[in-house]
Parts: C-alpha cells; sequence; structure tokens
C-alpha cells in the first residue's frame, strides 16, 4: 500500500526559499524605495527590530535587476561574505529571519543554494560555506545542502556542525554517482534525481528506471532506505501537457517497486513556471502528489500550507481547472489561462 499522508506532521517539507536565485519584482509590495532613493528589502529581525537590505549599487549593473528583479539573498549573501561589518550583520540578520520564518512554518530541513552567487568555484564554496554557518547558529532542523556541484555540496557538509540532525546532500544524479561516498562520509540523509546520465528523463519509465539504479547504488553502500529521497523531476506544465502526469505516474511507480520506507520528494513549484496564479497551481500539484504516494516535498511552507493542500476542496472550481491542466487535459493551458483572464481563479 502506498504512504498515506493525512496530516501535516506526515510530510516532510524542505524549505525551499534560501536561494540566491529568489527574485522579488522591484515594482512589488515587497521592495520598498526611501526618499533619499535607497532602494530594497523591508525585513524584521528575530528580535522584531525593522531593517533594510539595500541593494549595492553594482547590483542595479545586472542583467535581473535591470529586468525588474531584485535577487535579495543573492544580495544578503554576498553582504555576509565581502561587506563591513554593517553589511555582514544585515545580510546575516536577512537570512536567519528567513530560516526561522521556514521553521515556524514547518519545514523539516532548510535548503540552501548559492550556485547563481558566481560563475567562480571559489566564491561559490566560500558562500556556501558562510551561508551553512550563518543558518546553523539558529537552526533546530537539519539544513539541506543543495547544488548541481559536488564540490559545493562537500563545502556545505564540511562546514555544518550537526548539531540540528543529519544533513540532506541535495542531490546525486547517475552523472555523479561518487557523490554518494559524501552521504556515507557525512551520515547524510540523501536526494536522488531521476535523471539518466546524459540528460533529462522522456517519461514516468524512464523516471522509474533511473531512480532505481541509484537506489541499487545505496543500497550497495549500505544507506538505509528512510534516509533516501527521490526527485522524479518536475516540468512546467506550460511547456508540455504530459509533463504533470509524467511526475505523478513516476510517484506512483516508485512507491509501488520500493515501498514505503524511502521518500518522494522533488522541487513542486518547478510545475508552474511561466504561469499566472502559480500558487494554486502548487498547492493542487502538491496535493496530487501526496494521492500518487509522494510524502515530502521541496516547498516554500510559508505559502504551501501542507495542512490545508491535504485538505483542499478538489471540487471547486479553480482546483478544478488546476488539476485539469495538471493531468494532461488542458492542451496549452487554455482553458485555465482563459479562466484566468475572466477572473474566475479567485
Amino acid at each position: 500500500m502506498p504512504r498515506v499522508i493525512n496530516t501535516a506532521n506526515n510530510y516532510i517539507a524542505i524549505g525551499e526559499n534560501i536561494h540566491a536565485t529568489r527574485a522579488l519584482r522591484r515594482d512589488g509590495k515587497r521592495v520598498e524605495t526611501l526618499a533619499d532613493g535607497t532602494e530594497g528589502v523591508p525585513f524584521k529581525d528575530i528580535q522584531g527590530e525593522s531593517h533594510l537590505l539595500n541593494v549595492p549599487e553594482h547590483f542595479k549593473k545586472t542583467q535581473p535587476y535591470e529586468q525588474g528583479q531584485i535577487k535579495h539573498f543573492m544580495i544578503a549573501i554576498w553582504k555576509g561574505v565581502h561587506g563591513n561589518a554593517d553589511d555582514q550583520e544585515q545580510g546575516a540578520k536577512y537570512v536567519v529571519q528567513e530560516a526561522q520564518r521556514q521553521e515556524k512554518a514547518g519545514a523539516r530541513f532548510l535548503d540552501l543554494n548559492v550556485d547563481e552567487v558566481s560563475y567562480d568555484l571559489a566564491e561559490q564554496k566560500r558562500a556556501m560555506q558562510w551561508l551553512v554557518k550563518t543558518v546553523q547558529k539558529v537552526a533546530t532542523v537539519p539544513l539541506s545542502i543543495d547544488s548541481s556541484n559536488s564540490e559545493i555540496i562537500a563545502e556545505g557538509l564540511a562546514a555544518y556542525d550537526g548539531v540540528a540532525g543529519s544533513p540532506l546532500l541535495n542531490s546525486v544524479a547517475l552523472e555523479r554517482v561518487d557523490a554518494l561516498d559524501l552521504v556515507e562520509r557525512y551520515n547524510s540523509h540523501v536526494m536522488l534525481t531521476a535523471a539518466s546520465a546524459d540528460g533529462m528523463p522522456e517519461d514516468a519509465e524512464d523516471r522509474l528506471e533511473n531512480a532505481g539504479r541509484l537506489i541499487e547504488e545505496t543500497m550497495k553502500r549500505g544507506i538505509e532506505p528512510d534516509r533516501v529521497y527521490i526527485d522524479p523531476l518536475a516540468f512546467p506544465i506550460s511547456v508540455s501537457k504530459e509533463y504533470g502526469r509524467h511526475f505523478l505516474d513516476a510517484v506512483t511507480l516508485i512507491r509501488t517497486h520500493f515501498g514505503n520506507d524511502i521518500h518522494i520528494s522533488g522541487g513542486m513549484s518547478n510545475v508552474s513556471f511561466g504561469l499566472p496564479k502559480r500558487l494554486l497551481i502548487n498547492d493542487v500539484f502538491i496535493h496530487l502528489a501526496i494521492e500518487h504516494g509522494s510524502d515530502s516535498g521541496i516547498i516554500d511552507p510559508l505559502n504551501s500550507t501542507v495542512s490545508k493542500i491535504i485538505r483542499l476542496d478538489m471540487k471547486s472550481g479553480p482546483v478544478r481547472l488546476a488539476t485539469a491542466m495538471l493531468l494532461g487535459d488542458d492542451e496549452f493551458c487554455t482553458n485555465y489561462i482563459q479562466a484566468y483572464r475572466e477572473g474566475r481563479l479567485g
């Protein structure tokens, strides 16, 4: 029988927000411009005092900024690594308040990613080390060390003190199976992605085969099944109507073949890229994934509240439209987008 998730406590939420990729719209409600022209993100630290994470001048010359975005965690990390004493304190406070917000919202791991901080590997390593040391000072849940580069992951795992529990290595793929050495060295949990050695999977069966090969490798190394998380890889439904079904069917196949001891997770918000009302899509997708056998997800716990997702009214109009799209019954997302334009998504 698939693992049944009927309470938020059964679901392992991996908080996704502490990433250098995260961006805010410059004209959005979270960005403020002061009378003197200073632009930044207002926030309150853990003592409740108000601050402004101001945008350094050199960030205003970057492409994301010129396109109307502020990469706020990238700024906080840069301040922490390169800034003066005041900058370092401000960057640390910004990261720490987000870590505590995610914990309060129910995150069981805090996922940290610095890949977009720089193209320079030494700089990425330095940033990961700072971020881990900053977050672990306040975290009461383990850290998830996330990168596409095993050397950056190794740097993060080495910096982690383990006080809050065994970390999560995110991630291992067939193209870098040797990253499992780090799992053994640091006694970590591990996220296995369902990519092939030379590209992305085509369908659910590809995902099952690729995940199966990696699970076999973990078994050879004596890594306990309950430390293994599988990411079947969610792709944007706006690109192909089949992508939602591929993911969900893979969840069912993986759960059926490998039982209830392993965890099935993944970056759930990937499915909604390029579409309006992303939170609606994300929440419906998480609900469907749970029904298919998923017990975990890399999510924004501040917005996607698992207790509410489990109780989602699947018969409501907006949810039915999102469900049809995610199950491949809405070619080019036409009905969903039309409903959005007509104001029928709430």
